[in-house]
């Protein structure tokens, strides 16, 4: 039921968002050199490896590390990558992970291929048996301001609470989040 859902709501939202996906690449491509993607090595379900497209919201050549482990994160940004987001449009891209299977609309966001702390706890919690999220229950309780350890109890409740309903209740409050920008460092 989750993966027919997930499928739909990928299919009707990239029908709607065709106009601004093909504007935000442009735009992305126009205000820096290199390609207007940037295909992520993530942690997908059961810690197994996939790409995952953003817009490119920093430079090309940046270190594929978590921003907060950055010296200067603002140093390496393209100049609307801050913007991006800030706006969350950086993500639309993932809505091709979605189509594909190896993400869903909601669960625990998808690690970086080098972030072997948060790997190590979701796999100890069980929460590594997830399909990874475009949001999730952590990142309507705090996005980037969370300690990892924090992030992966949060993640853990999602685990055991997991519904269509308690699904759709992420979705509208990651909604109003983004609408008021809340929760963003970077």
């Amino acid at each position: 039921m989750k993966r027919l859902f997930d499928f739909l709501l990928a299919v009707t939202a990239a029908l709607i968002l065709a106009l601004p996906v093909l504007l935000v690449a442009l735009a992305v491509r126009l205000t820096s050199p290199g390609p207007a993607l940037y295909w992520s090595e993530r942690v997908g379900r059961r810690n197994t490896i996939f790409k995952m497209p953003k817009f490119r919201s920093m430079r090309v050549g940046t270190p594929a590390v978590a921003t907060h482990l950055l010296a200067n994160p603002q140093a390496h940004l393209t100049p609307i990558g801050s913007f991006l987001r800030k706006s969350s449009l950086d993500e639309l891209p993932q809505l091709w992970s979605i189509l594909v299977g190896d993400m869903s609309f909601v669960g625990p966001r998808p690690a970086l291929f080098n972030q072997d702390d948060l790997i190590a706890l979701r796999t100890q919690s069980g929460v590594h048996e997830l399909v990874p999220g475009l949001t999730g229950w952590a990142q309507i309780n705090g996005r980037d301001e969370l300690p990892i350890p924090e992030k992966v109890k949060l993640d853990a409740v999602y685990l055991q609470r997991r519904s269509l309903g308690f699904d759709i209740r992420i979705l509208w409050l990651t909604f109003v989040k983004v609408l008021r920008r809340d929760g963003v460092a970077h």
